[in-house]
């Protein structure tokens, strides 16, 4: 549901051409934590950059502030879609499910309505 794509994408491309070409286990040093498997989940985009790191990171990798925030925002972007698409799916599929409860409880009042004015009506089974 939630997206990290291009924020994931951005630290991937900036660490690798970096004139330094970090390791992820360096970037990860450099960002004060202690082995390189935060960095490598950034960047198969399964978390974000915490807020309070982005002006490291845009320090260590020479990343201008505003491409940051841009791939943060498209991030969000696609991560509301993805809510609202599935709110909007969920709520979908909650309709019919109350539907098709509300036709088996029609359908089982005319049951009764019809044993009730039929006592030798039987039911199956």
């Amino acid at each position: 549901m939630r997206c990290f794509e291009n924020i994931a994408k951005l630290i991937r491309t900036r660490r690798i051409n970096h004139p330094k070409s970090y390791s992820q286990s360096e970037l990860s040093s450099l960002l004060g934590y202690k082995n390189g498997q935060f960095i490598s989940n950034v960047e198969r985009a399964l978390c974000n950059i915490p807020l309070k790191m982005l002006g490291k990171v845009s320090e260590v990798l020479d990343i201008n502030p505003n491409d940051l925030k841009r791939a943060m925002a498209s991030d969000l972007d696609k991560t509301l879609d993805n809510y609202l698409t599935y709110s909007q799916s969920t709520n979908v599929v909650e309709e019919v499910r109350v539907h098709e409860e509300q036709k088996t409880q029609d359908t089982g009042v005319a049951e009764i309505q019809e044993s009730e004015v039929r006592p030798d009506w039987k039911q199956a089974g």
